[in-house]
């Protein structure tokens, strides 16, 4: 996926090149004065590692350029601002990182949301949302506020009851399959979901399996207003704020969207769904 993050990182590693070059050094010289692996220059160079802050200030060093030191710095923290690891996100608890989302969809005043694999954070239940954060601290290893943490996203769910506001759903449908939690709670969820219809500021729709697709649902993201798109991959989350790549999104959503059924036709979807735990 092309991002305002890897633009940056390969702005920043083709300025890396040009400093080397003017220094008169090539890539196995320039690691062997730093003590690095003969590797390490070519991965900066070519966006295929970030550097940190010790390596830019190490390598204006052995440039003889202390003087891009700053220059280089602003450049890797427009970079992070593009892209936070989990690990670095979650360090204050999941708590935290909730108390955060809040802050950006209080300031938005039509949110949506995409996601292919699990029920939308707004529309969890707090049954869920906790076996959700359960796997988020285990798997990364962070402080496991996991209380905090659900409560602090059922006081996000307020703005759903807010007038004024516009909240704009869609789930690919193995999503309400996706055992992530004890059938109890994934029956309780779904359930939860048939409890939306009808509400003023909610808008719920269901990618069906079978759907005629123009576009590839590779992953969830959201959208607030036509200013920021976030996707939370794996490893890191994303922030996405050009114009062309806002969009792009915005041109992915419309295409599910036209996909999507509502309405009684997307209660039914979540019927059957529903019905299959019980078979089980």
């Amino acid at each position: 996926m092309s991002s305002d993050y890897q633009s940056a990182r390969i702005a920043l590693g083709a300025r890396l090149r040009e400093l080397r070059v003017e220094a008169g050094l090539n890539g196995k010289q320039l690691a062997a004065e730093l003590g690095w692996p003969p590797s390490k220059v070519s991965k900066l160079e070519n966006a295929k590692q970030s550097p940190t802050a010790e390596d830019l200030r190490a390598l204006a060093s052995a440039l003889g350029v202390p003087e891009v030191q700053a220059e280089l710095m602003g450049r890797l923290r427009s970079l992070e601002t593009h892209y936070a690891a989990w690990r670095r996100q979650l360090a204050a608890g999941v708590r935290a990182r909730q108390e955060a989302w809040q802050a950006t969809e209080n300031s938005t005043a039509e949110v949506r949301n995409f996601e292919t694999a699990c029920i939308p954070g707004l529309l969890q239940t707090a049954e869920y949302a906790r076996h959700m954060f359960q796997r988020t601290t285990a798997l990364h290893r962070t402080p496991p506020d996991i209380e905090a943490g659900v409560n602090a996203r059922m006081q996000r769910q307020q703005a759903l009851y807010m007038p004024g506001r516009d909240f704009r759903f869609l789930i690919w449908e193995p999503a309400l399959h996706m055992l992530l939690c004890p059938r109890e709670v994934m029956a309780g969820q779904l359930d939860r979901l048939t409890g939306v219809f009808g509400m003023s500021s909610v808008h719920l729709g269901i990618v069906p399996l079978g759907a005629d697709l123009t576009v590839v649902p590779t992953h969830g993201f959201w959208l607030f207003d036509d200013r920021l798109v976030m996707v939370e991959t794996i490893g890191a989350e994303l922030r996405l704020t050009d114009r062309a790549e806002v969009d792009l999104y915005r041109t992915v959503w419309n295409e599910l969207e036209q996909a999507a059924v509502t309405g009684p036709q997307a209660h039914r979807v979540i019927v059957r769904a529903r019905a299959t735990l019980d078979l089980m």
